[in-house]
Parts: structure tokens; sequence; C-alpha cells
């Protein structure tokens, strides 16, 4: 079988095993529903926010109600996945930047991940808001705020809204059952 450096999956239910192989990827959410899932060649490093001072309230460039989420696969750590950078477009909902974590929980469950890892360096990310959502504080740092949101093989059932594909969502929602 043929694996591209760079792939494009749409469709969750019949390409899981790409997601399952591969180690690097960015989770794109519009609207409150999955729009695919960008499988990467390399792990995602650093960011131009993290370069420039662009300040607490940067939001990328784009379609508005856009999140992408950037995560690794350490190949030293298998058995967990990295949140490297979430980035987002003006006005975002809510529930587009929760479908884009619950994608993530997702493929933590297809890949049957121990836990998920993230450095919340923007303060937009509340302790309260993490918290609600699984993430625990871990490892505290000086200059970090270090979370876990641990599995260990209790994943949460869950029901991962996926987009349908046609342009201004005409067609009504639909939801792939986790097992």
């Amino acid at each position: 079988m043929h694996n591209p450096l760079w792939q494009t999956i749409t469709d969750w239910e019949t390409s899981q095993e790409f997601v399952r192989r591969r180690r690097y990827g960015v989770i794109e959410t519009s609207a409150g529903k999955l729009i695919a899932i960008h499988l990467r060649p390399w792990p995602k490093l650093l960011a131009w926010p993290e370069v420039l001072p662009v300040g607490p309230a940067y939001h990328a460039r784009g379609q508005a109600d856009r999140c992408l989420l950037y995560y690794n696969q350490p190949r030293n750590f298998p058995n967990f996945l990295a949140v490297k950078y979430v980035v987002t477009t003006k006005a975002t909902h809510y529930a587009t930047f929760i479908a884009a974590f619950a994608t993530l929980d997702a493929i933590a469950q297809l890949k049957q991940t121990d836990a998920l890892l993230c450095d919340a360096f923007n303060r937009r990310l509340s302790d309260r808001l993490l918290q609600r959502h699984g993430w625990v504080p871990h490892k505290p740092q000086r200059w970090h705020r270090n979370y876990i949101k641990r599995f260990y093989g209790e994943y949460p059932g869950m029901r991962l809204p996926v987009a349908t594909g046609l342009p201004n969502n005409r067609e009504p929602e639909r939801h792939v059952q986790l097992q």
C-alpha cells in the first residue's frame, strides 16, 4: 500500500488505519465539526507566535470559526500524544475548539494511547477549562503550565461530530459513535 508523506483524511470511518500508523498530524475543525486530519511526515516543532512577539490576542488569518490542533506522538514515548500547538481564527466558537479536542481523544483511543500531554502556554486556556475536560496539572515548572489527560485503557464514550462535506453545512450533522 502506498503511504504518501502528506495525507489528508476526510473520512474517519474508512481511514482509521492511516491515522493509527502515523505519528504526526493536524486536526482541522470548523463549525463544531471535524473537517479533516492532515497527516504530516515530521513533528510540529515551532510556530510563528513563538518566534515573533504577536501578543496574547493573536489569531491566524483565514476563514472564521476554524481550529487547527497539531499533535505529535514522540518516538521515545509511543504511548503518549503531545498537543504541540493550537491555533484558531477570529470568531472561532467554543464548539469548534472542543471538537478538535474530542477528535484528539478519538485518535488517542484509536492508538490506545495512555495519556495526552500539553504545555498550556496561552493564559486564555484557563485551569478551570482544562480541568473541566479532564486535564490535570502535571510536572510543574517555573515558566510552563504542563497538563496531562490520562486514559490508561479507559476512554470516554463520545460521539465525534463529522462534517458532511457540503459547503455552508446544508446537510444535517453526522456523528460517528466511538467504541
